[in-house]
Order: C-alpha cells, then structure tokens, then sequence
C-alpha cells in the first residue's frame, strides 16, 4: 500500500497486488469436461496436476480517501486487473475494470469497515463476460501491549457464473506488532472458513500467516 498525503486528512493511496504462484495444483481438463481419477467427467475424484512457479494476474486500485474528525474514513476510486499471467490455469485472460469504495469506523478501540468493488471484463479474450462485486470487510480490536484481534476476509460475488454465485469467508485472527530497531512490524495469523464458495475447486478454510513491516515512505 503507497500512501501519498494530499492534504487536510486526504490521502491517495496506490495498492499494487502482484501474484507468484509457486505450486498450484489446478484441475485436468479435457474439452469441456474436468477429468475424474476414472477418466469419466465430473462423477468421480478430480484430478489436478500442478502447475510450475508462474506470475497471475497482477491487480491494482487507485484511490483518495479522507478522514473525518469523527474516526469516518471514506475512500473512493478504480479497481482493475491486468491480464499478465504466464500459465491459463492461473490468470482469467482477460483486463478489468471499475469502481472501488470504502467506508470505515475507527477509534482508541480498533476499527472496523467495508471495502466493496465491481469489475467488468474491458480487453481480452471475449469468450465470455465478466461481472464480478467483491472486496473485503475488515475489523480490528485493540488488546494491551500491541495485541489486536482481526481479520480481513476477501469476498466475491460472481454475477456469470452458473450455480452458487458467493464467495464468502468468515474470518478470525490475532496479531502482534513489534519493533526491530527502528522498523515496526505487524505478524498476525488468520482463519478463514468459507461458507459459501461458488468454484468447485476453491478452499473450505484458509490458514493464512502474514508478516508486514511497516517502511518509510521517502515523501
């Protein structure tokens, strides 16, 4: 996330998400129809093969937000990914594009909010369309000594797909910042647990360890 302050608690912010995939195993397709461990379409056990380290689809949002006397944050931009994968089996093939918005609450407690954005397909492979509204809800408690309990599950709503449309995790977590030196640094562990999952092929949990220092910015 690249800040750059504007003024009068306004600030634009850039947040580049740039995807590795190191091993990701990704089901066998043969025509239209995902191969079973019987070679008989969808009825039997899955099969997948794995896929060597490969670069997705780097996504990106741009946006200006304020804060409010009263802890109100409210950000509003563009959100969009790039068609950048080097393997079909991790990128979507196509670019997208569209509106971001956030609004949150925070105070000496914590924080708490909403980040929802739509994107439409707007290049690429015209097979078939894209309409997707995701984003994210987010909450921070505030416990002594640089404690917090928090999570910030990602959720989609996937208006072309056929059957279950939802992507949704609940999340729970803790995390722990301290410093090195100078250099703050937050680590934090978070479960996920979808209870609802529109790919066949996607997570019922997520176990997720994160590491994030916090670096000054040369502005």
């Amino acid at each position: 996330s690249i800040p750059y302050p504007l003024g009068d608690g306004v600030n634009l912010f850039v947040r580049p998400l740039i995807p590795v995939f190191l091993d990701q195993p990704t089901p066998i397709v043969s025509g239209t129809q995902v191969v079973d461990s019987d070679g008989g379409g969808m009825s039997g056990g899955r099969q997948f093969e794995d896929t060597d380290t490969e670069l997705g689809d780097i996504s990106f949002d741009v946006a200006i937000g304020k804060t409010f006397s009263n802890g109100i944050v409210a950000v509003g931009g563009v959100v969009g990914t790039l068609d950048t994968a080097t393997d079909d089996a991790v990128g979507l093939g196509q670019t997208l594009l569209g509106p971001e918005f956030l609004l949150g609450k925070g105070g000496h407690w914590g924080f708490v909010g909403m980040l929802v954005n739509h994107q439409w397909d707007v290049a690429g492979d015209s097979d078939f369309d894209t309409s997707i509204t995701g984003g994210q809800y987010f909450y921070t408690y505030n416990l002594k000594n640089a404690w917090q309990i928090q999570a910030q599950p990602t959720w989609s709503y996937n208006h072309e797909a056929e059957g279950e449309k939802w992507t949704l995790p609940l999340g729970i977590g803790i995390s722990k910042t301290t410093a090195f030196g100078k250099l703050p640094v937050k680590f934090s562990l978070q479960y996920w647990h979808y209870v609802e999952q529109a790919d066949a092929f996607g997570p019922d949990y997520q176990v997720r360890f994160q590491i994030a220092p916090v670096v000054p910015l040369p502005w």
